[in-house]
């Protein structure tokens, strides 16, 4: 089994948002292994849009993304960003990079299938005579971020779509997954389920979490039964309305803490938190020191994961010693 304790590491989401590069995450990933594997800390995840050629800091580029997408219809790293991912390997360098540190590596992927996918009819691997334009649903499509549609679970090749995407990232050596706009605003129960059974079948022990939250606590048994992590709010940045709501709102889940299976506190805003970040200009964390040491104090009671959000080759001895 996976996640035996919380899992621990580095996100790319704060610092960089969209737009982070190879180079970044290697440096990240060096420091970690030098610093903090130690301790525990051992998962080195790429978040949103590495797949847009011509992504932006503070957003999105929905204007006119460039997209990397393979003949399966299956997002594949932008190699602007991603050089070692040219001539079809995908992030199998990169894996392979993290691996040699004594690390795990991640990724994080929107559910649904690619709206480019659907328009270009592209054939669903695994489903003879099926291609995206069967699969899809309009129904549900995410509100904040345009790029996909949702997978229609009572469509046939719907199921072999999301299994070819974990066969994909088994191939790439990838260790965790972080999925969006799964838990809410909508629980996304029936593509949740596609997403378990894919990652079962992929022959590779991968991490799920979803995101974002509030995860409904309605929906606690079911999220428990298939997600090793699951947030329990929205976005946690680093301002101490965020930390005193997360208080409030955990309490409904510590039933749930173990067993592999983690509510999850969001990222820690610490650090230098924004280089091109998505949410504010360059900075450090705005946390007073006091903050800081509650809010570390609050995840580590609730065993929350712990995936750092800033940049960790920039950080400052205090930093470092929370």
């Amino acid at each position: 089994m996976v996640a035996q304790t919380p899992p621990m590491g580095w996100n790319s989401w704060d610092c960089y948002g969209p737009t982070v590069t190879e180079q970044e995450v290697k440096a990240n990933a060096d420091y970690m292994a030098e610093h903090l594997l130690p301790y525990g800390w051992e998962y080195v995840v790429v978040d949103i849009r590495w797949f847009v050629e011509n992504d932006k800091a503070g957003g999105y580029n929905q204007t006119d993304p460039r997209y990397v997408i393979d003949e399966w219809g299956r997002y594949l790293p932008a190699e602007n960003r991603f050089p070692s991912a040219a001539g079809g390997k995908g992030f199998g360098p990169l894996a392979d990079y993290v691996h040699g540190l004594g690390l795990k590596f991640g990724i994080h992927i929107m559910r649904g299938v690619p709206h480019r996918a659907v328009e270009l009819r592209l054939p669903v691997k695994g489903a003879q005579g099926i291609t995206a334009a069967d699969i899809y649903s309009e129904q549900g499509r995410c509100q904040w971020l345009r790029d996909n549609y949702t997978v229609d679970a009572s469509r046939p090749g719907a199921q072999e779509y999301y299994n070819s995407l974990m066969e994909l990232y088994a191939s790439w050596g990838v260790d965790f997954i972080k999925i969006d706009d799964l838990s809410a605003p909508v629980y996304r129960e029936r593509e949740i389920d596609m997403i378990r059974r894919a990652i079962d079948r992929c022959g590779r022990p991968i991490v799920l979490s979803t995101s974002p939250g509030e995860t409904p606590v309605g929906s606690a048994a079911h999220v428990d039964a298939n997600a090793n992590m699951w947030r329990m709010v929205n976005d946690v940045w680093d301002l101490w309305r965020d930390v005193t709501h997360l208080m409030e709102v955990s309490r409904a889940w510590t039933p749930y803490i173990g067993e592999g299976t983690w509510p999850d506190c969001d990222m820690i805003p610490l650090g230098r938190i924004s280089i091109r970040g998505e949410r504010g200009e360059e900075r450090d964390t705005r946390l007073t020191r006091d903050e800081q040491y509650s809010l570390m104090t609050l995840f580590t009671i609730l065993r929350s994961p712990l995936m750092f959000g800033g940049d960790l080759p920039s950080c400052d001895a205090f930093t470092l010693g929370l």
